[in-house]
């Protein structure tokens, strides 16, 4: 019976894992064990890390809201403000809020000052 050599699959599919984790340091880019646990594990933080990244940014943006809202007395809390705009329906989101907040203040309070009306 002849000699059957192993195909290119499995090299194949070895190389295309050794790319993503080219820039990995040490065993972790060379040793083909190591690499698989390695992208296992970055694949893992990356979508735990999407999820966090939205909590963290949200909280960003109530931050900066509460910071301004009750650096000039406009409301005296975030809560307030929040509540008085769904009240008023304004449908601004804290994105927007947070962003109107920062670079324009006095935008800012025009809107505070409708919902008080």
């Amino acid at each position: 019976m002849t000699r059957i050599k192993r195909g290119y699959i499995a090299r194949r599919r070895r190389t295309k894992i050794r790319l993503f984790a080219s820039s990995f340091r040490g065993a972790h880019s060379r040793l083909t064990r190591t690499i698989t646990q390695q992208k296992i594990r970055a694949l893992v933080s990356a979508h735990r890390d999407r999820d966090r990244q939205k909590r963290d940014f949200r909280r960003l943006w109530i931050a900066r809201i509460n910071a301004v809202s009750r650096e000039n007395n406009v409301y005296y809390s975030y809560g307030r403000l929040i509540h008085n705009l769904y009240k008023g329906q304004l449908l601004l989101n804290r994105k927007i809020l947070a962003q109107i907040a920062i670079l324009n203040r006095n935008c800012f309070y025009m809107i505070s000052n409708e919902i008080i009306k």
